[in-house]
């Protein structure tokens, strides 16, 4: 398959920007890629954004953002406590955040999959578009029940140590979640497991995203 690299700027950092619904939302859709970028020995600057998190999720937020982010030079991890599954009636003031997010200037976007079947994560797609208009912009997909998969068309190879600390990493920090039935290592792997037939991944295994515009 065809490869992209970014090509950097003359000068500074790449600046990546990650926003999650809940809080553990930016690890299972964009964890592995996440190491993987940190791991390239290139300069990142990472802002690491969940939007609702609440008593100990916001602490297993925090410590599992310091798991992934932990080769980052340059990192803000911001953990705010919107109601969970209520976004869309509290929109006024996430909109407000957005607005105050405008100033991290990120090359790179991470948000949520415009389809995606949960209401709080669709306002955070549907915010990050309305906010950033001359950005680059993945949406990450989330397994769950409700079977919201799509056909994503920008695809990031992981390598084995990639993608088994990413699962060890999600099964170390979110003790609160794993007891649901879909919160488990099979079901990560196996959706980086499909993901990488699709694209040919030499290791295998892969994460995908849905990229609605990018210039050439």
């Amino acid at each position: 398959m065809l490869a992209l690299d970014f090509a950097r700027k003359a000068a500074g950092p790449l600046k990546v920007l990650c926003l999650g619904a809940h809080s553990d939302d930016i690890e299972i859709g964009c964890g592995g890629t996440i190491l993987r970028l940190l791991a390239s020995q290139q300069e990142i600057d990472i802002v690491w954004v969940v939007f609702g998190a609440g008593s100990k999720r916001e602490q297993e937020a925090r410590a599992s953002a310091a798991l992934f982010l932990s080769q980052a030079k340059n990192k803000n991890i911001i953990v705010k406590n919107f109601r969970d599954g209520f976004f869309p009636f509290e929109g006024a003031q996430i909109k407000d955040f957005f607005e105050e997010l405008k100033a991290t200037s990120p090359d790179l976007i991470f948000t949520h999959y415009r389809k995606d079947a949960h209401q709080d994560h669709r306002l955070i797609e549907e915010l990050t578009w309305n906010t950033f208009r001359n950005h680059l912009i993945l949406e990450y997909e989330i397994p769950k029940y409700d079977g919201d998969f799509g056909q994503p068309n920008v695809f990031v190879p992981l390598d084995q140590e990639i993608y088994k600390k990413k699962v060890r990493y999600l099964m170390e920090a979110f003790e609160t979640q794993r007891s649901k039935q879909w919160f488990g290592e099979d079901t990560f792997l196996a959706l980086m497991r499909l993901r990488g037939m699709e694209c040919v991944a030499p290791g295998g295994h892969a994460e995908a995203f849905y990229c609605r515009k990018l210039v050439l």
